[in-house]
């Protein structure tokens, strides 16, 4: 079955090429944490292919993806909300308390006003809903929490 945000992925509808977003953000490097592979996958190869940005690593659930914090050292992280053994909330809370600097974005179907309030409470800098086109919603997020957090490059 094809994956929800499968669709969302919009390979060559990116306003500029990726040479052309170097500055800031041009280390950031980011870990991926979802439960199914599929949307780890299209993740990756979207940021790999739209940014200069570093993919440095992958979780399959949220304990995983703290532990990860602690060995890889990411600018930022991109948590799913429903996630086996330690869900994304939890995560973002322990991600907050051992590593502060990291950025978090939250990358869920499940958004409303209560998650985004709870999220925030967590830790989370934003929450991208993965029916959104991503293309525009996610990277700009990304760019946005580390352009606030980086040093220029």
């Amino acid at each position: 079955m094809p994956s929800p945000v499968a669709g969302s992925f919009r390979f060559g509808s990116r306003q500029q090429p990726a040479k052309a977003q170097r500055g800031l953000c041009m280390a950031l490097r980011i870990l991926i944490a979802d439960d199914s592979s599929s949307i780890r996958h299209l993740l990756r190869l979207f940021i790999e292919h739209s940014t200069d940005w570093l993919v440095c690593g992958e979780a399959e659930n949220g304990r995983i993806a703290v532990e990860k914090v602690t060995e890889l050292k990411p600018h930022a992280v991109i948590l799913d909300l429903s996630m086996p053994v330690m869900n994304g909330l939890e995560a973002a809370r322990e991600i907050t308390r051992i590593a502060p600097s990291v950025q978090i974005v939250m990358f869920t179907m499940h958004v409303s006003e209560e998650l985004r309030k709870e999220a925030k409470d967590a830790g989370v800098k934003d929450v991208i809903s993965k029916s959104e086109t991503i293309g525009t919603h996610l990277l700009a997020s990304l760019r946005s929490i580390c352009a606030r957090r980086l040093p220029a490059a």
